[in-house]
């Protein structure tokens, strides 16, 4: 199949069937020879077009790259920006997926409501991504590869040229009179995907000349088997109360075991946390589910934790040991870190914490033993760890609920409960969001 201009926007008005029709086209603007082709195409759309080129800062040439990509973009008639980014090397996770960590944050915030961010992924790097995901012992969702289109922030994540090999995009651009860049480290074999792309897909080619067409095949069927299993998880997770941080174990346990883990990897993903292994997995089935109900095990990852209290699954992040900020409060949100969510301030609810105390006193703690407070429509003081006791809080938790003071007075606890005397109607509320689960 050839490359034109008229079959990528006929490929684009497919698209809006699955996604909102575009406020904008994004592109993923690399100014290699994918990339480079899709602006091309795309000059002279009736929908406004913007290049977003990433300097990752990590070869001496980002500089001239930038350049050339700025160049090239108001050759066309593109707007054009560059952005560069701080690469996580220490991350343990690679420089390449450290690298794609930066450049799709980067590319997340340059999105608006509606618009399509456009990567130039073609029916070879599909073939790759297949082969990789495979060799590392993937499950469906991997083996489906890379998806044509997906949500991304506010908008949406697509591509256009998946159905295109890379012969007919050079094709294109040599008909075009087009100069793209090659990065050289698309070269080095030391990187797997770069292995599979010089040394084995070449000769897979020379028994199966459309050994691309095959694997893309493949990654559709396993791409439909994973909606399948998707569907299934949130049958099984209606069922079971709706709540992905918490699964209740007696009803999880009356669920086969393949259904389990299936729910559980859904229920992480919707979490926004990562997938633990097979191994990891298997554990958690045997030694947290199904442990006595007293005990609470654990099994961690990098990512997330499973833990157990009394008769619910916890899923956590697994940035939970990290030490509660503590110092001044000001404006009207708090990042707490560590996955433990924000603090919001917002004044006019019906009952809050007094205004008058919203002020350079206002102040955030951790929890250091013998707090007490009393609350609303009490006489006595009650010791905090009593009332977290009996509220329920899981135990990992207790220690993590910030407490507010007004100078030396424990004003309220999180979101929970405020002081009887600092109370007031109408009042600044506390919420307390994306936090983990409490009960």
């Amino acid at each position: 199949m050839s490359f034109t201009r008229e079959q990528l926007f006929e490929r684009l008005a497919a698209f809006e069937y699955q996604a909102e029709r575009p406020a904008r086209y994004v592109i993923a603007f690399s100014g290699g020879l994918d990339s480079s082709v899709l602006a091309h195409a795309l000059s002279g759309s009736d929908v406004p077009v913007l290049a977003v080129h990433i300097d990752h800062g990590l070869q001496d040439e980002s500089g001239d790259w930038s350049r050339h990509c700025e160049a090239f973009a108001e050759s066309l008639g593109i707007e054009f920006q560059c952005r560069k980014v701080a690469v996580q090397l220490e991350s343990g996770k690679g420089p390449e997926a450290s690298a794609r960590d930066a450049r799709y944050n980067a590319l997340h915030a340059e999105l608006g409501p509606g618009d399509w961010l456009l990567s130039a992924h073609h029916r070879e790097d599909q073939a790759e991504t297949l082969l990789l995901n495979l060799v590392r012992g993937t499950g469906p969702a991997g083996i489906a590869g890379i998806g044509a289109v997906r949500r991304f922030g506010p908008g949406w994540l697509v591509r256009p040229l998946l159905y295109f090999d890379r012969a007919d995009l050079k094709a294109y651009a040599e008909s075009h009179a087009i100069n793209w860049i090659d990065d050289p480290s698309n070269s080095d074999k030391r990187f797997d995907r770069n292995f599979l792309r010089h040394e084995i897909l070449p000769r897979l080619k020379t028994r199966w000349p459309d050994i691309a067409t095959r694997l893309q095949r493949s990654a559709l069927h396993a791409s439909e088997a994973t909606s399948l299993l998707i569907d299934l998880a949130k049958i099984d997770l209606e069922a079971l109360g709706g709540r992905t941080e918490r699964l209740p174990i007696g009803a999880l346990l009356d669920l086969s075991r393949h259904r389990q883990k299936n729910l559980i990897r859904y229920s992480l993903r919707m979490c926004g946390l990562t997938v633990p292994t097979a191994l990891q997995l298997d554990n958690i089935l045997d030694q947290v589910l199904r442990a006595r109900e007293d005990a609470q095990p654990q099994v961690r990852w990098s990512g997330g934790s499973a833990r157990r209290y009394r008769s619910g699954l916890y899923l956590l992040p697994d940035e939970l040991d990290v030490t509660l900020p503590e110092g001044p409060i000001s404006g009207s949100k708090v990042r707490l870190g560590g996955g433990l969510g924000t603090l919001s301030f917002e004044p006019g609810v019906e009952r809050g914490l007094d205004p008058h105390l919203v002020g350079p006193k206002l102040r955030l703690a951790a929890r250091k033993g013998g707090e007490k407070i009393r609350l609303d429509g009490q006489s006595h003081t009650k010791k905090l760890k009593k009332l977290l006791q009996e509220e329920g809080i899981v135990p990992w938790m207790r220690d993590r609920v910030p407490l507010i003071y007004s100078g030396d007075e424990l004003v309220a606890v999180g979101d929970l409960w405020v002081a009887a005397e600092a109370a007031a109607s109408p009042g600044v509320g506390i919420r307390w969001t994306d936090r983990p689960a409490l009960h």
